[in-house]
């Protein structure tokens, strides 16, 4: 059911376009305003079509046709000005490559861009083609046409980061569209395994007794309702050839494999696509894969958080009061707040190594949502120098993130006349902030860390180069972070 894209991929000349548009059910291309529309195969035809709409080549505008050929092939074209944006590109190029199946083959092309702007529409255009690539259905009937072969008309440029970025997106969103009775706690750690064992990873596993031996009770407060094999997976990967300077990065993820909220309960509405509460571990997954694939050289820990939410008898309530792995006593006020709780543990376990930076991710908070909407998610660390490189890496990565601070003073919030600290308020105001100052209490000896609240896991309709509700958020962001802004030491 879980399977890799693996695109069937040529490099052409662009000078070769005109030659070989013939063999292509669907051609995108990327045009930069004033270019000279003739120069483009069939470009009459484009050009008598833009004049009888009376429409410009605009920055931002798109224009189909469908050529004069014996094939019929499809020219999707986009139009783009100097400082088009990532995720202006990343949004025209899912447009441009939403072909019509079956197809066999697509052709990926520009005009008139150049440098930078010429590797980023390439990217745009390639990642975009990748991401069509189908998610795990159950529909009875035929089953879908495998993914067009792919000929790139112009220089490779990163094509070997934007497929290993497409192949960790994809695994995080194939992961998260599985249904919840389908990916239970078992079922997840199965294809972790499978995986591990394909790349190499060495593969560990906390269940709930060792859990219980370390004193993991924030963890198990919420796994109390479920015994179905609820624990933290721990994955490294080690590089073949590290440098002498090179720290360990931790990729932390929330695995919540299905959310009810537990004793209070979620509203039908809210409860519906709780299987995707686990999608923060998914792209923690994804990134690690991604990694791998480029083989980066320094060492990558990856802890996962997997368990349920459930109603029993057993659950967690309001009111009661457990100690987490660190000593922290927390005072449990709302049980659907229970990521934070599973993180807690999780991030004092990932701290304690000492790695040169920590990231996790989870779909935390309905607060960053309401804050930021589904179209971009929620950043916060506990450096200041990060938060520059939060935006610059948001927009070079086309997957926005906002930064939000942590002040000290909203910690009055989370004070508890009973332990040392409230899990949340009742309220709810800023509860993506208080989820932030929360964990950051987690984090062990001042370690660097970066959490990502994903209000954009979920966008109806797609969002950026994923044509899918689902997004899988986070894995070109990091890759970003890590390897253009220079937190991949």
């Amino acid at each position: 059911m879980l399977t890799l894209p693996r695109p069937r991929l040529r490099h052409q000349a662009p000078k070769d376009l005109a030659g070989r548009i013939n063999h292509h059910d669907h051609v995108a291309i990327f045009v930069r305003t004033g270019t000279n529309l003739r120069t483009l195969p069939h470009g009459a035809t484009i050009a008598a079509r833009l004049q009888a709409r009376g429409s410009r080549m605009a920055a931002g505008e798109t224009l189909i046709i469908e050529a004069p050929n014996a094939r019929g092939t499809t020219i999707a074209v986009g139009f783009v000005g100097a400082d088009t944006e990532a995720f202006r590109l990343h949004e025209l190029a899912r447009q441009l490559t939403a072909y019509k199946e079956p197809c066999g083959a697509i052709g990926l092309a520009t005009a008139g861009l150049a440098g930078d702007h010429l590797d980023q529409a390439i990217d745009a255009l390639l990642g975009a083609a990748l991401a069509r690539a189908p998610l795990p259905s159950f529909r009875t009937g035929p089953k879908r046409a495998r993914p067009p072969a792919i000929e790139l008309f112009g220089p490779p440029g990163q094509t070997a980061r934007t497929i290993a970025a497409a192949q960790g997106n994809h695994l995080a969103r194939a992961l998260t569209a599985l249904p919840g009775n389908h990916l239970t706690p078992p079922a997840y750690r199965r294809h972790i395994q499978k995986l591990a064992r394909t790349e190499g990873w060495r593969y560990r596993f906390l269940d709930e007794k060792k859990l219980t031996a370390l004193g993991a009770g924030a963890f198990l407060a919420v796994t109390q309702a479920d015994k179905r094999g609820a624990g933290i997976v721990h994955l490294r990967y080690e590089p073949a050839r590290s440098r002498r300077e090179a720290r360990t990065l931790a990729l932390v993820g929330k695995g919540i494999c299905f959310d009810t909220g537990g004793v209070n309960v979620k509203p039908a509405r809210h409860m519906y696509n709780m299987h995707e509460d686990m999608e923060g571990s998914a792209v923690a997954l994804g990134t690690l894969l991604a990694l791998t694939a480029l083989k980066v050289p320094f060492p990558v820990d990856c802890y996962l958080a997997i368990a349920e939410n459930a109603v029993g008898p057993r659950a967690y309530r309001p009111n009661d009061v457990v100690r987490a792995l660190n000593g922290t006593t927390i005072e449990i006020v709302h049980t659907d707040a229970e990521g934070r709780m599973v993180l807690a543990d999780t991030l004092t376990l990932a701290s304690r190594s000492r790695p040169g930076l920590i990231i996790d991710y989870a779909t935390l908070t309905g607060a960053c949502v309401y804050a930021l909407g589904s179209r971009m998610s929620g950043g916060f660390s506990n450096r200041a120098s990060h938060l520059p490189l939060i935006l610059a890496a948001s927009t070079a990565s086309g997957e926005r993130v906002w930064p939000f601070p942590l002040p000290e003073d909203y910690e009055e919030d989370l004070k508890s006349d009973i332990a040392d600290i409230k899990q949340c308020t009742l309220e709810g105001e800023a509860d993506h902030i208080l989820a932030g100052l929360f964990l950051k209490r987690f984090v062990a000896h001042d370690t660097p860390w970066l959490h990502l609240d994903l209000a954009a896991g979920r966008h109806k309709g797609g969002l950026g180069l994923v044509p899918t509700d689902v997004s899988g958020f986070g894995v070109r962001f990091t890759l970003s972070l890590l390897l253009d802004q220079g937190l991949a030491w």
